[in-house]
């Protein structure tokens, strides 16, 4: 594997703790909360998450009481996720030569800038849908940066030996507030406004801030040479087409973006025009979704050290997301929508969480930020493509066909994929 070090070497027994040695199963699920610097990262960031994910419930129903129109939802998300064509290649490069905590510290201070904009915009009454695309541009332009950063520094973290786990709890974490965040944002939009769901994104992101400035770090890597970005970014491709199962897995995860996690998009229309429900009700469908992606990231994190058969859950997830959101475009009560995106967000995060995991194994650290990059690229790339077409399907069509028809064309190319690489079930 060009160098990389094993996913199956394990360091030896004497270098553990005599806590892991002793109490393998207490460890095995939480296992990078043993490390100090990881521990302030998760608690940070689940702060952060759930203001977050406030602001994302908030801003979909705003936008569609604005408007009442689908094709304006794919629009916001096409102007949140066409920035990262432009600026996360660059950003890739920036984590390779950076100091990946001084990166976050500055992304995650503008993401607090921009949900304060939003914030006082609406408690101005000054709001309009053009300064929500804008205002979603500028967030997508520091995720760009963000985002590479973020899934590099993890190493930094935790080192090599609890990489794996380390990405499961990130991903526990981020739909633990996924579960929360949206029902709460949608309860505090009804009888508050959005106004107060921007205002406590923007004072969540005090403490993931708070938690970077606080971690004690190894000495930063020496700094490459300076060499042109175009080369630099060439580097990363070359890593890239060098090992066939890095590309398997970008491919993969850029086509269910495309078509599957589109389809997320039309939630805030789904909830009004086929549930016949309000805030609160979209509020609910995207907690199911976390409640459904958090069971199944903590159960990816209980492996622990047994990581045998994430190929074949990798490719049981990315099958299984698109039958169940095929299946969703039949449903029309709200128990139903929420049995389904519960197992959908449960299929779509074992997807995504063992993809990230197995690439980053298999990445040489030397470009793990500009790989990351085109991983980041493939997924947060392609979902505005994919959420405007969708938008403008449902606007014409109806919400319940365009759910139907992206489910089976996202059907067919996993199913394509699993086919043409079978290598992918085989991975440990």
């Amino acid at each position: 594997m060009n160098g990389v070090e094993s996913p199956r070497a394990a360091p030896p027994a004497a270098s553990r703790s005599a806590g892991e040695r002793r109490r393998p199963g207490s460890l095995g699920t939480f296992a990078a909360l043993a490390r100090p610097n990881y521990r302030l990262w998760f608690f940070g960031q689940m702060t952060s998450l759930f203001g977050t994910w406030m602001q994302s419930t908030a801003q979909g129903y705003l936008v569609f009481e604005l408007t009442r129109s689908s094709a304006w939802l794919g629009y916001t998300g096409f102007a949140g996720g066409i920035a990262p064509w432009l600026f996360m290649l660059l950003g890739g490069v920036l984590a390779d030569r950076r100091s990946r905590r001084g990166i976050l510290v500055v992304t995650q201070g503008l993401s607090m800038l921009l949900a304060a904009v939003l914030s006082a915009l609406v408690f101005a009454r000054a709001v309009a849908p053009w300064h929500i695309l804008v205002l979603a541009f500028l967030l997508g332009a520091v995720n760009a940066f963000d985002a590479p950063a973020r899934q590099s520094f993890v190493l930094e973290m935790v080192g090599r030996e609890h990489l794996a786990n380390a990405i499961a709890l990130n991903s526990a974490m981020f739909n633990a507030a996924t579960v929360v965040g949206p029902a709460v944002g949608g309860l505090a939009y009804a009888a508050f406004g959005p106004g107060w769901c921007f205002a406590i994104n923007g004072l969540s992101f005090v403490a993931v801030i708070a938690a970077l400035l606080a971690m004690r770090l190894g000495p930063a890597p020496a700094a490459a040479p300076p060499r042109p970005i175009r080369s630099q970014v060439a580097e990363g491709l070359r890593a890239i087409a060098a090992e066939r199962r890095i590309l398997a897995l970008i491919v993969l995860v850029a086509l269910s973006s495309l078509f599957g996690f589109s389809v997320v998009t039309l939630m805030p229309a789904w909830a009004v025009k086929v549930l016949g429900g309000d805030a609160r009700t979209y509020g609910l469908l995207q907690s199911a979704r976390g409640a459904g992606a958090l069971l199944a990231t903590l159960g990816i994190a209980s492996l622990g050290g047994r990581p045998r058969g994430r190929g074949s859950l990798l490719t049981a997830g990315s099958l299984a997301f698109p039958v169940v959101l095929a299946v969703l475009s039949f449903t029309r009560s709200l128990p139903l929508s929420i049995a389904c995106l519960f197992l959908a967000g449960a299929a779509l995060i074992s997807m995504l969480n063992l993809s990230n995991a197995l690439v980053q194994t298999l990445v040489p650290d030397a470009v793990r930020g500009r790989v990351m990059s085109v991983y980041n690229l493939s997924f947060l790339g392609l979902a505005p493509i994919g959420a405007l077409a969708i938008g403008a399907w449902a606007e014409r069509f109806g919400e319940p066909s365009a759910v139907l028809v992206f489910a089976l064309v996202s059907l067919a190319c996993t199913g394509g994929i699993a086919l043409a690489a079978p290598s992918l079930r085989r991975l440990a």
